[in-house]
């Protein structure tokens, strides 16, 4: 795991909006040759923020009481803002954006120590049984729990780079 690794966190029903279940520090390793964090590891430390999210939803349920009933990533998509470099502190605010019976979007948005943006990564995520090897509509409570987030989250509005997609234009 990563320095980022979250505790798991209790299932309260209170919903922050954004939340906020990752906090972290740059690694030695994942710096690149130019000095800054390497591209595939902002995708390590916004999965971090993925398992918080699934882990919360589901808690107190650990990966072992939920029998194979999980979710995978099925897209992801990351713009880089600014750079974190090794010993930077970081964190992850996130936000349910979409939701249906089998699947869900994500947006992260990775903060440095200073809170100014340095990276958001948008991920849609399936319902999956890790039996059948199927996807699979979300089970109860967990479709409860992740309509209260959607709830609460869609008072903060669409985040502007949401859904956006790779071309040219300036942004």
């Amino acid at each position: 795991m990563t320095d980022a690794e979250p505790p798991l966190h209790p299932w309260t029903g209170e919903v922050a909006a954004p939340l906020r279940l990752v906090d972290g520090t740059v690694r030695r390793e994942w710096i690149d040759e130019y000095g800054h964090l390497n591209v595939a590891h902002y995708l390590t430390i916004c999965d971090e923020a993925n398992w918080a999210f699934w882990n919360w939803i589901n808690a107190p349920a650990t990966i072992d009481a939920r029998d194979g009933h999980e979710y995978v990533i099925v897209e992801t998509h990351v713009v880089y803002r600014a750079e974190l470099v090794e010993g930077a502190a970081f964190a992850i605010e996130t936000q349910l954006t979409d939701l249906d019976a089998k699947r869900y979007i994500l947006f992260h948005r990775v903060l440095d120590a200073g809170a100014e943006l340095v990276a958001t990564n948008e991920v849609k995520c399936l319902g999956f049984d890790l039996g059948s090897r199927r996807p699979e509509a979300w089970r109860r409570p967990v479709a409860e729990r992740l309509r209260r987030v959607h709830d609460a989250h869609a008072r903060l509005g669409r985040p502007e780079q949401s859904g956006a997609g790779i071309d040219l234009s300036k942004r």
